[in-house]
């Protein structure tokens, strides 16, 4: 069975009304060119740090535009899509919101949510520091959805770094792992390939990352933040199948999913589990 996927790459700026009408170019663009799974990147709907923008801009999950017009698009042209996560409104006493990745089928309905667990609280360097604790509220629950491809375990950008949540989604049924990211410049080019490949390689699955690039707008006065690009597609042995560069646009590839039987009979590492005391 094969399932070409295309890898949306955006550079989203602050303002979600302006970011919706290029990411539907590029999932049409995707759709036009045979794919029948598209991926947008992490935070698909605005790249901003500014919660007061975040407020007035920002909607619950059952109004948010960009939710809504993404799914008439994924009935529209009869492909999934995975929306890599928007920012979306809960009912957080502090006023927290969720970073929700959203599964949608060909018909328009959502399949599967997933809140991003693993929030980016570090200090990259002297200059760039984060902490999506002060505005996420993290996810406590993560899940595989059923797809005609298979099993689709679903995470979010820091995600990546915590081996045993995809080891986890990998043996409850998952033969593609979803990455959406917003990664920044320094961690992208030190980790982003290789981490990719290490969770493609110890779970026997495919791994698509799709991903935001470039230096984003911002208000004046506001810091632009920028990220690595390079959406990236990885079959179950660890091999690249695609890169996005450092540009928006549209990758494709197409996954033979035998390929993930086939890599976990030859490393059968999932089945071999064995309980351990350390100290």
């Amino acid at each position: 069975m094969i399932l070409r996927a295309g890898l949306v790459q955006i550079t989203a700026t602050d303002d979600p009304a302006a970011n919706l009408p290029l990411t539907e170019a590029l999932i049409r663009e995707a759709a036009a060119q045979g794919a029948r799974l598209a991926l947008t990147p992490e935070v698909s709907n605005i790249v901003s740090a500014n919660r007061d923008r975040q407020r007035a801009l920002l909607h619950p999950q059952e109004s948010d535009p960009t939710l809504a017009r993404l799914r008439v698009v994924a009935a529209e042209l009869g492909v999934w899509l995975l929306i890599g996560s928007l920012l979306v409104k809960t009912d957080d006493p502090a006023g927290r919101l969720a970073n929700r990745s959203f599964l949608i089928d060909d018909a328009g309905a959502i399949r599967a949510t997933y809140d991003k667990i693993h929030l980016f609280d570090v200090a990259v360097d002297a200059v760039e520091t984060h902490r999506e604790s002060a505005a996420i509220r993290p996810g406590a629950r993560a899940g595989v959805a059923d797809t005609p491809w298979g099993g689709l375990g679903m995470t979010v950008c820091y995600d990546l770094r915590f081996g045993a949540l995809h080891r986890a989604l990998a043996q409850a049924g998952a033969a593609i792992l979803t990455v959406p990211a917003a990664f920044t410049r320094p961690t992208g080019r030190a980790h982003w390939e290789v981490l990719l490949r290490a969770r493609a390689i110890e779970t026997g699955c495919f791994v698509l990352a799709p991903a935001q690039c470039g230096v984003h707008p911002a208000a004046p006065g506001e810091k632009r933040r920028e990220t690595w690009g390079h959406s990236l597609a990885v079959d179950p042995w660890g091999v690249v199948l695609a890169d996005g560069g450092d540009a928006p646009g549209v990758t494709l590839a197409d996954l033979d999913l035998d390929a993930v039987a086939q890599a976990r009979a030859r490393i059968p590492a999932l089945s071999h589990d064995r309980p351990f005391a350390v100290g």
